[in-house]
């Protein structure tokens, strides 16, 4: 069946089987990376559906532990698959609604009164020394923030830069240093580039090559009392219509479920 199909009968029935729509309200934890393309999505997803999304945003890893500790959340959008993955292992999500949605990319942002020439210099504009402070989200909470690592490691560029390196708790974080001045650019999530706050700087994609595959997945949390709703919101996440917003977003889709 099409997921936009799918979608679409998901959606009567839950009106069938739950609550009024209008009573209905998602809570769900997105990596920081989702901030715009997530409210794009629980905006279209309210219009067609009635129900509510309210989205909280932060580090995969952080998450992770909160939904373990108890956290009241119905669905899981991590940045890195590893993290639902153990939540279903400890028995905290159901496996059967696990889906990758989307792989992230990195980019090298910075504001434009740096004139640092990033699309001309590449990686190499790391080394500029008036780069006193280079942003990354930290590698041991945030996927992307192991993405940069990889990429200066096989970039041969670690060891020469790993003293300007400063840590946001996650990718939002670390884009609010290279905004702010904190730092002179930043490496960052893509997504995160089409804010209207960032649309005036410079950046460069960093070549898929050099960092891991940042693949993306989400899954329902089994103490969600929300199930049904929360299966057909990630349901509309996959269809057609969803997948385009996370594109528009910088996201690559990569449908289905793991396994």
């Amino acid at each position: 069946m099409r997921l936009s199909s799918r979608f679409a009968m998901l959606s009567w029935l839950v009106l069938l089987t739950v609550p009024p729509a209008w009573t209905q309200t998602l809570r769900v934890a997105a990596a920081a990376d989702l901030q715009y393309a997530m409210s794009d999505l629980t905006s279209q997803f309210g219009k067609q559906s009635g129900i509510r999304v309210i989205s909280s945003y932060g580090s995969s890893g952080n998450f992770r532990s909160q939904i373990q500790n108890g956290a009241p959340f119905d669905l899981f959008f991590s940045a890195d698959p590893q993290y639902p993955k153990q939540l279903v292992s400890d028995g905290f999500a159901d496996g059967e609604t696990l889906t990758v949605y989307a792989h992230g990319h990195l980019v090298l942002w910075a504001p434009a009164e740096e004139k640092l020439g990033l699309t001309t210099k590449n990686l190499e504009v790391l080394r500029d020394a008036r780069v006193r402070k280079i942003a990354i989200a930290n590698p041991e909470l945030a996927p992307y923030g192991r993405a940069a690592v990889a990429a200066l490691h096989k970039a041969g560029l670690y060891e020469a830069l790993k003293a300007k390196l400063i840590y946001g708790e996650n990718i939002s974080q670390a884009a609010q240093f290279a905004q702010s001045g904190s730092a002179q650019i930043g490496i960052l999530a893509l997504s995160l580039t089409f804010a209207e706050t960032m649309k005036n700087g410079e950046k460069w994609e960093v070549p898929p090559d050099l960092y891991p595959v940042i693949e993306q997945a989400a899954v329902v949390i089994r103490s969600s009392p929300n199930k049904k709703a929360a299966q057909v919101f990630l349901d509309f996440v996959m269809s057609r219509e969803g997948q385009q917003i996370l594109a528009k977003y910088g996201f690559c889709s990569d449908g289905g479920a793991t396994k």
